[in-house]
């Protein structure tokens, strides 16, 4: 690990450079650049998800830590590159004082030339993420509303500032759910006349679940509240009987159909590299979330 204080993004972007050339393996294959926005609370476990990413997408992750405040104004930088945890490259740049609110003029000499830039806010993402000077960059912002204090409230303001090329981790949660519950239905060719889901209260991807349902199956969706851990079950009515996928445990669901003997799915609850990871693998517009969260019905709002 390289420590560089009072730095400025181009040291550190020579700083990378000259531990790239002392290790003999220049930043070729490196697929993208990861700007993560975080606090000091968050920012460790981001950053080590982001690291366990990166064995499946070579990249340079830049974690920018706004520390506003009466302190100096300077911007301090921890560098690592490759080593055991991945293939990749690490900067952790903690910006104080009024440096704190010019993280883009850091970042854009850290920028890898000719590849795609995601960004990511592991909480308080900007009203519009597209707008933000670090969000222009990318072409792809994901933001969490599992980490928002008010889910309903940052529902809206992800409606209000969505731009295509935004996404959610409480959307890539729902995939394997989704896959699941749309393979039940190609098998069956059934109607579907109702739907109920069963989650832990104000669970942002069970309200973007039960609102796919609405979406995709025109029917009407229940979202009735439980203890959790997050989602634990979807019953769907049909013209044929109910169709029960059921996880108690947050770990391996059941399945029950009408007319065929019960069988078990593995569905776990993700950790946040995996959650990574899935979003990585495209960074072309989800056209399907947008829709979604348009639609996501919010207390005392009417949606069109």
């Amino acid at each position: 690990m390289i420590r560089l204080e009072n730095t400025s993004g181009g040291a550190i972007a020579r700083a990378i450079a000259e531990e790239r050339h002392q290790m003999g393996s220049p930043a070729t294959g490196m697929v993208l650049t990861m700007l993560i926005l975080s606090n000091e609370e968050l920012a460790s476990d981001a950053t080590e998800a982001a690291v366990l990413s990166a064995r499946q997408h070579p990249m340079r992750i830049l974690t920018l830590i706004p520390r506003p405040g009466r302190g100096p104004d300077h911007i301090d930088a921890q560098v690592m590159v490759g080593g055991d945890d991945g293939p990749g490259e690490v900067a952790i740049i903690r910006l104080r004082g009024d440096r704190s609110g010019h993280a883009n003029s850091v970042v854009v000499p850290l920028l890898l030339p000719d590849t795609p830039v995601v960004s990511w806010w592991p909480s308080d993402p900007p009203p519009v993420p597209a707008d933000d000077p670090i969000g222009r960059h990318c072409a792809r912002r994901i933001t969490d509303l599992a980490t928002a204090p008010d889910v309903y409230e940052a529902i809206i303001a992800r409606q209000s500032g969505y731009v295509p090329g935004d996404t959610d981790l409480a959307w890539t949660r729902l995939t394997s759910w989704r896959s699941a519950l749309a393979s039940v239905l190609d098998d069956d060719g059934v109607g579907v006349l109702a739907a109920t889901v069963i989650a832990e209260g104000d669970n942002p991807s069970a309200i973007l679940l039960a609102t796919w349902l609405r979406w995709a199956l025109q029917v009407d969706v229940v979202l009735t509240p439980s203890t959790g851990p997050g989602i634990l079950e979807v019953s769907l009515q049909t013209t044929q009987g109910a169709i029960v996928l059921a996880r108690p445990d947050g770990t391996v669901a059941s399945l029950s159909r009408p007319g065929v003997p019960d069988s078990t799915i593995a569905l776990p609850r993700r950790a946040l590299p995996d959650l990574l990871s899935e979003e990585l693998r495209r960074l072309d517009p989800d056209v399907v979330y947008g829709a979604v969260l348009a639609a996501v019905p919010v207390p005392g709002v009417s949606t069109p």
